[in-house]
């Protein structure tokens, strides 16, 4: 039985509410977070992810309060992500009703944080997310929402996150950000190659045609959307049904 793939539309949360930016910049106010994940629900996304894009860089906890109200309209998945830095912070957040927390910059500043949480609440509930972007005719890992080059190998980072235990990999392309150009297919299919964890595609999305790819040519299992739908381009049932129709496993 094959897996069946998942869409997750991604709610990037700034001052309270959803933005949408390109290559990391230039912001947009989308609209508000509670609305917008009910009607993704409603449209048939299998999980939403919820991130506080600003947390880290202003060195805050996630708003828990604006996580309460979202999860609170969702009977499906919630990941939140940003400003999460401890165990402790993973238990608040898991508190507030998500269903599993997001660490970019805190797992590379701390891998052991990726050990001690899958311990304290199961990897089931530990996502990575990875900034990656491609420097000279490498893939590098980059922190503190895409600022920062640490250098460090993305395939091999992949591999420490597995082995220490996380249980999804959220891999997000630098270049391909809010470009609406496509997923970077080279990039994903080297992280999906590398570990055997579900990998979630993230970064370039524009068209129904970009998610169909990314499934066609990569083994991710999840592909992010946000542009797409946030302007009303397509709904999640349009890309299920074009999924369905390209052979592609999903829940309708």
């Amino acid at each position: 039985m094959a897996t069946k793939k998942r869409i997750i539309p991604c709610l990037d949360i700034k001052g309270g509410k959803v933005v949408k930016g390109v290559n990391f910049v230039d912001l947009t106010d989308v609209g508000n977070p509670t609305e917008i994940a009910k009607r993704y629900e409603a449209q048939g996304a299998d999980e939403i992810i919820f991130l506080d894009i600003s947390a880290t860089n202003e060195n805050r906890d996630t708003v828990y309060s604006l996580v309460r109200d979202v999860a609170s309209v969702l009977t499906i998945p919630l990941t939140v992500g940003g400003g999460i830095r401890t165990v402790e912070d993973f238990g608040k957040i898991l508190n507030c009703g998500a269903s599993k927390v997001s660490i970019n910059s805190a797992a590379v500043n701390n891998p052991r944080l990726i050990y001690d949480a899958c311990l304290a609440f199961g990897k089931e509930r530990v996502v990575v997310a990875v900034d990656g972007k491609k420097t000279r005719d490498r893939y590098t890992v980059f922190v503190k929402g895409g600022r920062e080059d640490t250098g460090i190998d993305l395939a091999a980072w992949a591999q420490k996150c597995e082995m220490l235990g996380a249980g999804e990999i959220l891999l997000t392309s630098m270049n391909g950000d809010g470009t609406k150009e496509g997923y970077d297919i080279p990039m994903t299919k080297v992280v999906c190659d590398a570990v055997d964890i579900p990998v979630v595609a993230s970064g370039g999305c524009g068209s129904i045609d970009h998610i169909i790819e990314v499934f066609q040519k990569t083994g991710c299992d999840a592909a992010l959307v946000a542009s797409l739908l946030h302007y009303g381009l397509a709904t999640v049932g349009d890309v299920k049904s074009e999924m369905k129709r390209s052979g592609i496993p999903c829940k309708m």
